[in-house]
């Protein structure tokens, strides 16, 4: 256990905030074992199997050489030093003999000098690979993957071999090989190449407002119609391609967007009597309140940590979505491919081909040059080409990207480069991309109403109640029509009401005469028959009980109304409506649809338990409570100027 005890003492040495950072850091793996109470509990944890299993698929060619280096040269000290199992005893039980055969001394752990792994690494001299294998060395020390000793000695945790022994990792690489091949250096001159024509911030600008629009749609039709999952889980073919086209995209995207808007707690799946329903969550209503890049910061931050590739299918399998992912290899195979399309200069000939808008499953679209995935393997060694399938999983991935707008013309958008950095700093890039929404529209003479831009969502909402969507791209046209008009009046709104709520959203003045016209004609149409609501009926042959049950005043909240001498209707639903008769002294039976009287049963309801809220300071409470330290006081609330 001295390894344990040597991390322990390198993580009583942080400061509050650096302990706050690994914490922050190592969120997901923790997140899987109980809370620690104490260091040497939060040191059990990084080094047990789970984690790091987790922990070194995010590690780079240079960390993860310098760690199995350590790893190796620890090992054969330590086996070297220990002395071997006794042999069990002839005719030893059962347990004896699988104890002399589970016996490792060489998993001990052996602290080993930093030269000792420079050397082994071909980088005792001074240089660039010397630098390169300090800084990997540093790295390890900050994320608690490995801990120098009180002599200065490397220690690592004693199960790195079992992680790390299949895996042949060659020579020690101390830089990135370059995504582009040697003749592609300069700008593109190839014949049939043309150079792009709109610039990495329009790309990227187009494709998020896109974004944007897309989701709004398809959470919208979530809302109206909740989609159905089958009972082995995952939308169903017929669900996907209803919302594909409410929301006017591929199968694919509409795949990839549902996933990404259940990661973002946009959307959740809700267990009720006929099934589980996916439906947008309250903090979707929060998000339609929220300008267009605060709307898609959440949801390609999702992307960036979601255990799944949405867009790729194995050979096989059905397609489907909102599945819980099991693919923990996508956010390293994600990290690498930015990483290495980000040593793209803008304007060289790229490495990648031109991406095509949709997602066709043809075998040109999976081929990714090897330049950028020998490039993505030195970034992430074990997430790349170790996995299965690895070029069309590359491939999907880069569609996705592309579609996020992340990357563009072979390399990253600024975009792109944020998500890279840093996750949760996607607001001012996201900011300068999309402009303030637009709450007025342009009404013309032909009908239509158009906003030159992306619309408010009050104006959203007023112009599809009245109107149909007609067109999406850089501007939004909607068609009123009767149909569209009559609409608007069910949902309650009157003729001048509707006239005078689109004259206040008009950039144009006055409503074009035609649009008043169609109003006017559907309203003196609109209610000339009426529909009854009635949440049930109830009968009898006796006349004179159903008049004495249409004026008692404990049933009163029923709403009863006779429709006939023997029937009455309830505004309320049967269950509710037999209570009401039961408490007031009758005796009714429940009939079915058919006539026959039904035996009921008691229903059972459940939900699901809310989520618990993300507390953003947690980690720096626990770093302090772990440290031993008082939690931080408040500071008081500033009043006045100055």
């Amino acid at each position: 256990m001295e390894g344990l005890d040597t991390l322990t003492r390198s993580l009583a040495q942080r400061t509050p905030e650096q302990l706050a950072a690994l914490l922050t850091r190592h969120a997901e793996p923790l997140a899987r074992r109980p809370a620690p109470t104490e260091l040497r509990g939060l040191a059990t944890a990084l080094w047990s199997y789970e984690t790091l299993h987790h922990l070194v698929l995010h590690l780079d060619h240079p960390r993860l050489q310098v760690l199995a280096t350590t790893a190796r040269i620890s090992q054969e000290r330590a086996g070297r030093d220990a002395p071997a199992p006794a042999a069990p005893a002839p005719g030893a039980d059962y347990q004896s003999l699988m104890a002399h055969r589970l016996s490792f001394p060489h998993l001990a752990t052996e602290p080993v000098p930093p030269e000792d792994v420079y050397a082994a690494l071909g980088a005792a001299a001074p240089g660039s690979e010397r630098r390169a294998a300090e800084a990997a060395l540093e790295s390890l020390y900050a994320d608690g993957i490995a801990a120098p000793s009180e002599q200065g000695a490397v220690v690592v945790p004693p199960r790195v071999p079992q992680l790390l022994a299949a895996h042949d990792l060659g020579p020690f690489v101390a830089h990135a090989p370059t995504p582009v091949p040697d003749d592609a250096t300069g700008h593109s001159d190839r014949p049939g190449v043309p150079a792009p024509r709109t610039s990495l911030h329009e790309e990227s600008q187009a494709a998020a407002a896109h974004l944007a629009a897309t989701l709004e749609r398809l959470l919208a039709s979530l809302a109206e119609q909740p989609a159905a999952l089958r009972k082995s889980g995952g939308l169903t073919l017929r669900e996907i391609k209803r919302l594909a086209k409410a929301a006017g995209t591929t199968e694919p995207h509409t795949r990839l967007l549902l996933d990404l808007a259940l990661a973002a707690d946009l959307i959740a799946l809700t267990r009720s009597p006929s099934g589980i329903t996916a439906l947008p969550t309250g903090a979707y209503d929060d998000w339609l309140g929220r300008p267009p890049g605060e709307r898609l910061a959440p949801v390609l931050a999702a992307w960036s940590g979601l255990w799944a590739v949405p867009t790729h299918t194995p050979f096989g399998e059905t397609p489907t979505a909102l599945v819980r992912g099991h693919d923990r290899h996508a956010p390293a195979l994600r990290y690498a491919l930015l990483a290495a399309l980000a040593d793209v200069p803008p304007g060289t000939r790229g490495p990648l081909p031109a991406l095509p808008p949709t997602e066709s499953a043809t075998d040109d679209t999976r081929i990714v040059p090897r330049q950028l995935l020998r490039a993505a393997d030195w970034h992430r060694p074990l997430g790349v080409t170790e996995q299965p399938m690895a070029e069309e999983r590359a491939a999907r991935t880069l569609h996705e990207a592309a579609h996020l707008g992340l990357i563009a013309h072979g390399t990253l958008t600024p975009l792109g480069r944020a998500l890279l950095t840093d996750p949760r700093s996607l607001g001012e890039p996201l900011r300068d991309l999309l402009p303030p929404l637009l709450e007025q529209a342009h009404f013309q003479a032909d009908l239509t109403a158009v906003v030159p831009g992306r619309p408010a969502p009050a104006l959203t909402q007023l112009l599809a109640s009245a109107a149909d969507r007609e067109s999406e791209s850089h501007a939004v046209t909607w068609r009123f029509t009767p149909a569209s008009v009559r609409r608007a009046l069910d949902a309650g709104h009157t003729a001048d009401s509707l006239h005078d709520a689109l004259t206040t959203v008009s950039a144009t003045g006055p409503l074009p005469q035609p649009l008043g016209y169609l109003i006017q004609d559907a309203a003196r149409t609109h209610g000339r028959m009426r529909v009854l609501p009635a949440a049930c009926c109830i009968r009898s042959d006796d006349e004179t009980l159903v008049g004495e049950l249409a004026a008692h005043r404990a049933l009163r909240e029923l709403g009863l109304r006779a429709i006939a001498p023997t029937v009455l209707v309830s505004s309320r639903p049967p269950a509710a409506t037999l209570d009401a008769l039961r408490a007031a002294g009758y005796a009714p039976a429940l009939e079915s649809g058919t006539g026959t009287t039904t035996v009921e049963r008691l229903t059972t309801h459940r939900t699901k338990a809310p989520a618990p809220t993300r507390d953003p300071g947690a980690p720096l409470l626990l770093a302090r409570r772990l440290l031993g330290l008082p939690a931080e006081p408040q500071e008081p609330a500033r009043t006045g100027g100055g």
